[in-house]
């Protein structure tokens, strides 16, 4: 007797890259994580080949697909995703290569100019600022709840006084009442 195989153990075929492409314009992520673990390798090898440079193939690899997510949606399937793909990517490589050649070339000595200049990171002086950003914390912590949250907010998040005052639920010149409180408190406290 014949059985027919299971289709539980027959694995779905993969999606074309042009399906995935079409699901991630239209919002879905894993879409792009699939065309991502697909293309990563390939065009990486290829980046690799070309500039014989880990570093440089690192930096236009990561260059490749910002554009790539940058230009999703204005993709049109009139050629296959792999071929779009690489044709950035060579184009990012021609962009490299031409700034190269309005570089002006290292001098001879370039090395020996290097040595020269004086390094300013020193132990004591990265211990002088770790030293510094402790005592500033210690003093954001100090502030009052209110003050710490606008502190916070507006230096660490960047947040507008208007965005802030919409996040803690008060109005414009409250925040900027409690930021100058705060800067007012934190200047004080560092330099005592």
């Amino acid at each position: 007797m014949d059985s027919a195989p299971d289709p539980a153990a027959v694995p779905a075929p993969e999606p074309a890259d042009e399906v995935l492409m079409h699901a991630w314009v239209g919002g879905d992520v894993q879409a792009f994580e699939q065309l991502y673990a697909r293309h990563r390798g390939p065009l990486y090898r290829f980046l690799l080949r070309h500039t014989r440079d880990g570093a440089l193939a690192d930096e236009i690899f990561q260059d490749t697909w910002q554009r790539v997510i940058g230009a999703r949606e204005g993709w049109t399937p009139e050629a296959a995703f792999s071929a779009w793909l690489f044709r950035i990517a060579h184009n990012r490589l021609g962009d490299h290569w031409r700034a190269l050649k309005h570089r002006p070339a290292a001098p001879v000595d370039a090395d020996l100019r290097a040595a020269r200049v004086p390094d300013p990171t020193t132990p004591e002086r990265e211990l002088s600022e770790f030293e510094q950003r402790r005592r500033l914390q210690r003093a954001i912590e100090d502030l009052p709840d209110e003050q710490r949250e606008t502190v916070l907010l507006r230096l660490e998040q960047e947040l507008s006084l208007e965005e802030i005052g919409q996040v803690t639920g008060v109005g414009r010149e409250t925040v900027k009442s409690r930021l100058r409180y705060a800067m007012d408190k934190l200047r004080a406290r560092l330099n005592e």
